[in-house]
């Protein structure tokens, strides 16, 4: 039960030995005008390797974080790193903001200011960066949730929202569905499996208005080309987490471009580079990049797998953002989310918090702001 403070202070050797690593790396041949066909080309992985050994300032980083109160508290027998910055107004609603993969608390690094009329409470999820290694099996997103409720009840809240993308949006939904009496409402930008997951049928179309057939047919085609083009990452962390683990923890460049391809090929804008260089520093230091991509196979790997969801009736919202790796369709999320809210935005990819902060912590401020009022 005990709440330790957390300050983030890197040994200088720790430092020393990554940019030895970077001044040793070996690069691989790249075949003519791939481009991003193949994987992360190699003059942009160049360049930014370049910046980050020669050009990037992890202690100026380090410091911005640590403005942040941190702490960390065992919880199922994990240790659960969250920032906790409450707001200045004592009455206002807690919010717990949770990351997906491949991030980390430094996604919220714009949205924070955004957010002071909430208690902002910024989890990091078991095996990832400054929660992990996990020391054991079984760190699926439904224990993780359970894990949620529980840190919220150590910091005295009696009623909360939630909010997520990603492997975050998964948790923030389960913690609505299991603590439906103390939380006010569930924000999203993703809702995981709202897409068309097989081809759309004619008695399917058949209850629908010509725009969300057409939505239907245009996330088919879009869950059709992620499959073919970019499923890989998640197959092999269903599978063989571990093997790759040795990659990852190894060469900084090779955990720097199994990430930085993420957020340059899911983003509808360039991501700052030094925010997503002190994303994968975090994963770098801690040794975490197997154990946070672990979470696809414990998923996999876990009795609900391949079930429907079950029902949620905590209020929700929806924040659409246009070039999201999967377009959501209303008429499949209604049978299992109370759906209070639903916003379409021309602007924005998966990484909503570092895209468009500004729109999302506008949406988020408006759907609690309609609950509580």
């Amino acid at each position: 039960m005990t709440i330790e403070p957390f300050r983030l202070d890197v040994p200088e050797s720790e430092l020393d030995d990554l940019r030895q690593r970077l001044d040793l790396v070996r690069w691989p041949s790249e075949l003519p005008d791939a481009g991003w066909s193949r994987g992360v080309p190699l003059d942009y992985l160049q360049d930014l390797v370049a910046y980050w050994r020669n050009g990037y300032d992890w202690r100026a980083c380090e410091a911005r974080l640590n403005k942040w109160p941190q702490y960390t508290t065992v919880i199922d027998g994990a240790t659960v790193h969250f920032a906790h910055i409450p707001s200045t107004s004592p009455d206002a609603l807690p919010l717990v903001i949770t990351h997906g993969w491949p991030g980390s608390i430094v996604e919220f690094t714009d949205l924070v200011p955004l957010l002071s009329d909430f208690h902002l409470i910024l989890p990091t999820i078991p095996g990832f960066t400054l929660s992990g290694p996990t020391r054991e099996a079984g760190w699926e997103f439904k224990r993780v949730a359970r894990a949620w409720t529980e840190l919220v009840t150590r910091l005295g809240y009696q009623r909360y929202g939630v909010q997520g993308g990603d492997w975050g949006a998964a948790i923030s939904r389960e913690v609505g569905r299991i603590d439906p009496g103390r939380v006010a409402g569930v924000h999203l930008n993703l809702i995981p499996g709202a897409g068309a997951t097989s081809e759309p049928t004619a008695a399917e179309l058949a209850g629908l208005d010509a725009d969300e057939q057409e939505r239907t047919w245009a996330s088919w085609r879009r869950q059709q080309s992620f499959a073919a083009e970019q499923q890989g990452y998640a197959d092999l962390q269903s599978t063989r987490p571990q093997t790759l683990a040795y990659a990852l923890t190894d060469s900084p460049v090779g955990q720097l471009a199994w990430i930085a391809e993420k957020f340059a090929t899911w983003s509808d804008a360039p991501i700052d580079r030094d925010l997503l260089l002190t994303n994968v520093m975090l994963f770098w230091l801690t040794r975490t990049g197997g154990s946070a991509g672990a979470i696809y196979y414990e998923r996999a790997h876990a009795p609900y797998w391949g079930q429907p969801p079950e029902p949620s009736r905590t209020p929700t919202a929806l924040l659409d953002l246009a070039h999201e790796n999967f377009i959501p369709l209303r008429h499949k999320v209604e049978h299992t989310d109370n759906i209070v809210r639903w916003t379409s935005h021309d602007d924005g990819g998966h990484f909503a918090a570092l895209e468009v902060p500004d729109v999302l912590a506008a949406d988020i401020r408006a759907f609690f702001s309609a609950l509580t009022a």
